[in-house]
Order: structure tokens, then sequence, then C-alpha cells
């Protein structure tokens, strides 16, 4: 296994310890804590395609665990935004239903002939908005356990507000990556 291919499992392996972080608020700093192994972990994404590019390393098994690895890694962490009332369920199940979409869509061409359909650069950008977005609201939720996050600023609501601009990016890129690959599709049985 390549570096590139071990900082996508190690993104993976990292989604456990995050959650932990982030869900169990009697560990002291847990929010900070949490934010700095989603800050880690998130680098990968960008480290482990630039060295595979960089090196010549892109392989299939990248091509297909990377997009999952940050699926995995955002999804997790917008799921428990949810279980700690910071956004509701159904901005969560419209970016949940949009990654299900695209994934099963890989899975039929992977299985079809063989092809393996790469994210595209609207997709990117929407993962990258979708970490930028955990960032924001773990930065947020650390100041005002910490009580310094100054009055009237309303973490639910941001954190809401940033997983719908989320959630309308990850419908308008499913819907240019089905628009895009229309011919692999057209051709599956």
């Amino acid at each position: 296994m390549n570096t590139p291919n071990k900082l996508t499992v190690l993104r993976v392996l990292l989604v456990p310890l995050f959650l932990v972080f982030l869900l169990v608020g009697q560990i002291p700093a847990h929010y900070l804590l949490a934010l700095i192994v989603f800050v880690v972990a998130s680098a990968t994404d960008s480290l482990d395609g630039h060295l595979a590019r960089k090196n010549d390393q892109v392989t299939t098994f990248g091509k297909f665990l990377d997009p999952l690895a940050d699926k995995i890694l955002v999804l997790s962490a917008m799921i428990s935004f949810i279980e700690i009332g910071l956004c509701g369920s159904l901005v969560v199940v419209i970016m949940i239903a949009r990654e299900f979409m695209v994934t099963s869509l890989r899975l039929v061409a992977v299985s079809g002939d063989g092809t393996v359909i790469a994210a595209g650069l609207l997709g990117k950008v929407k993962t990258v908005v979708q970490m930028v977005s955990v960032v924001l609201i773990l930065i947020l939720c650390m100041l005002s356990e910490w009580s310094i996050l100054p009055a009237g600023i309303s973490v639910p609501v941001i954190a809401e507000s940033l997983m719908w601009i989320s959630a309308i990016l990850s419908v308008v890129s499913g819907a240019q990556y089905i628009w895009k690959n229309r011919a692999a599709i057209g051709q599956l049985k």
C-alpha cells in the first residue's frame, strides 16, 4: 500500500477518535480536541491526492476509497451535530441521500465495465465547503464552551445555516455528477 492510500486509511481510522472527542462532553476541552483531530484528518485529504499525483501513485483503490473516506469523516460530524442539537436531520438526510446516490453510481459503473468514475471539481469543492463548515462549527462550539463567544451569537443558527449551504452545494454537485456521467449511466443494464 502506497503512502497516499495509507493517508486515506488514516483518515477513516481517525473518525472514531474524532467522534469520542466531539460527543463525550466530560473530556476536558473536548471540542478543541475534536477540532484538532478533524483538521488533521481533513488535511490528509489534500495531502494524499497531492502525493498520489506528484509521485504517480494514483490507484484504483485510492480513487475509490478517497471519496468514501471524505464521506465517512464529514457525515459522521454532521450526524453528530444532530445529536448535540446543532442542526436538524432534514439537512443531513439530503446530504446523505446525495452521497448514497453518487456512491451507488460509482459502484454500478465499476461493477459493469470496470470504469472508476473519479470525483469531479464541483464534488471536491463541495467536500471542502463541508469540511470548512464543520471546522467553523467546532470553533464556535469551543468558543461557546469556554464562554468567550460574543453575546447574541447562536451556534445552532449558524451551524444550521452552514449545513444548508453545504446541502445546496451537495445537491448541485450531485446533479452535475449525474449529468456529466449520463453516458456511463445510459450504458448500464
